[in-house]
């Protein structure tokens, strides 16, 4: 796959760090962003649910005959056989295609070849008994129980789920909004190739081209062209755009480059169409959009179970810490209030996720006459607009512990870059305009904690070389996530805390 060198990005990015054209989008472009839009379902996540629920269902039903039928028998050997049956059925039901959205779509189909399947495994489960001869070890009666139960469990159980599916398609949750880059005879090709094969699991919002005339014209197989490829920055953020299909031939290395530099801080996925090729690669070298071949030529951050994944960590380690860590907020509110006039908290909008505004808590910790909700001006080392109390709280990072409910609202994550405030500035020079791309850290959910904090870079930005390591670090954190990359990040988060030098 050919990724963006983040930190080669960071100095020679050609787009404007995620701002909009000097004219802002296009009146059609207005209108299709504005639009009301359903959170989408991941395929690989409902596939996978669907595995694990099917697989326990058919586990327990071969459970619940062995306890209520057979007798005398011991569950050493019947546990293994059961939970291995279930692996085959598992492996059976994926070589024939029966775990994807297509098939649950289907009735008859998916039926017949998870029959097939069920069926498969048991007849292979006969001829294993046979060759082993083991026939005396295991009931009739129980396999032939397990086989025609299991046969009616996967009936209901894949009916309802292609009722799951079909109200899910119907109401656009299992579809990706796609943006198609491109135009001309190459985009009519692609369009019509994505409405034959994909099974309306993709929806074309739009093109975007730089050219203009006979080369691109302003509509394409009924879709419209919504403006220039620099528009779809700010376009993509505001549609909850999830798919780039670019429509350019491999040759055209010069152009597929600029657009990947203009595109790569957003959150999205972007595939470089290979149906016009002349060029034939394995089916290895392809990934798939539908039936569509395509290249991967960046991947959306923390996608599918990963999302999963991490949400269950984030909301799991700020329920305990809200809890373990309740005494010293409950302290610390006590403290604030009693020692300066104003309310407990502070309030202060921040990018969140995809550039989105977000609203973060933090313990006050200036006197309230002197705070500064947008921080155009750094706190400093004795910085008089901060409380005594404020000095302690925030030198040991206390004042961030409010955040943890940003976490439980889906706002923020535990680890990840830290949200900058609006107006913060380097050398009198706002973030995004000292740092090129610097909207890509935003590809991902900002965090209480991150790779940049236990790395020394937290506190004082005075410089752009200090928020370029910054901004280095978030995207060294972006390309290389993983769950236990966040588990190093929280574990060191109270060890950096001693090295505070540039923490006022």
């Amino acid at each position: 796959m050919f990724r963006v060198d983040p930190k080669q990005a960071v100095i020679d990015h050609l787009n404007t760090g995620g701002q909009t054209t000097k004219d802002g989008l296009s009146p059609e472009a207005e209108i299709v962003a504005s639009r009301p839009v359903e959170t989408g379902y991941s395929h690989t996540v409902i596939s996978g649910l669907a595995q694990l629920i099917e697989a326990a269902i058919l586990a327990i039903l071969g459970l619940v005959i062995f306890a209520v039928y057979v007798e005398g028998a011991t569950p050493e050997f019947y546990i293994p056989l059961i939970l291995g049956a279930v692996l085959l059925a598992n492996i059976a039901f994926n070589l024939a295609r029966t775990h994807r959205m297509p098939a649950y779509r289907t009735t008859v189909k998916q039926l017949l070849r998870v029959f097939g399947g069920w069926t498969a495994v048991f007849l292979t489960l006969m001829v294993g008994i046979f060759l082993f001869k083991a026939g005396d070890m295991v009931s009739r009666v129980w396999l032939l129980s397990w086989y025609l139960s299991g046969a009616a469990a996967l009936l209901v159980f894949r009916l309802g789920l292609r009722h799951l599916v079909l109200r899910w398609s119907a109401t656009g949750r299992l579809k990706r909004r796609t943006v198609i880059v491109g135009g001309g005879d190459a985009a009519a090709a692609l369009i019509e190739a994505i409405n034959k094969s994909t099974n309306g699991d993709i929806e074309l919002v739009g093109l975007f081209d730089d050219r203009d005339g006979e080369r691109s014209p302003d509509e394409v197989k009924g879709l419209r062209k919504l403006g220039r490829v620099l528009d779809l920055v700010e376009f993509s953020r505001r549609a909850k755009i999830d798919l780039v299909i670019v429509s350019m031939p491999l040759s055209a290395e010069a152009r597929v480059l600029e657009m990947l530099r203009q595109l790569w801080v957003l959150p999205v996925d972007i595939r470089l169409s290979a149906h016009m090729s002349k060029l034939r690669f394995t089916d290895k070298t392809y990934s798939y959009v539908g039936d569509l071949p395509v290249f991967d030529m960046a991947d959306r951050p923390i996608s599918d179970w990963n999302l999963v994944f991490k949400w269950v960590f984030d909301k799991s380690v700020a329920l305990a810490a809200i809890i373990a860590l309740s005494p010293v907020m409950i302290a610390t509110a006590i403290a604030v209030k009693a020692t300066s006039k104003g309310p407990v908290f502070f309030k202060q909008k921040r990018h969140g996720f995809n550039n989105e505004l977000i609203e973060i808590y933090k313990f006050r910790s200036m006197y309230t006459d002197m705070s500064d909700a947008r921080a155009s001006r750094l706190v400093t080392r004795d910085d008089p607009r901060v409380t005594p109390v404020g000095r302690f709280i925030r030198k040991a990072s206390i004042d961030e512990l409010p955040q943890l409910f940003n976490v439980l609202k889906g706002e923020l994550s535990i680890v990840g870059p830290r949200p900058h405030a609006l107006e913060a500035k380097a050398a009198n020079t706002l973030y995004h305009e000292a740092v090129d791309g610097y909207f890509a850290r935003h590809k991902v959910k900002p965090g209480i904690t991150g790779w940049a904090q236990i790395n020394g870079w937290r506190g004082e930005t005075d410089t752009v070389e200090k928020i370029m390591q910054r901004v280095d670090h978030d995207l060294y954190y972006i390309e290389n996530w993983s769950v236990l990359l966040d588990l190093y990040i929280l574990i060191m988060t109270p060890l950096s805390l001693f090295n505070s030098e540039n923490a006022y």
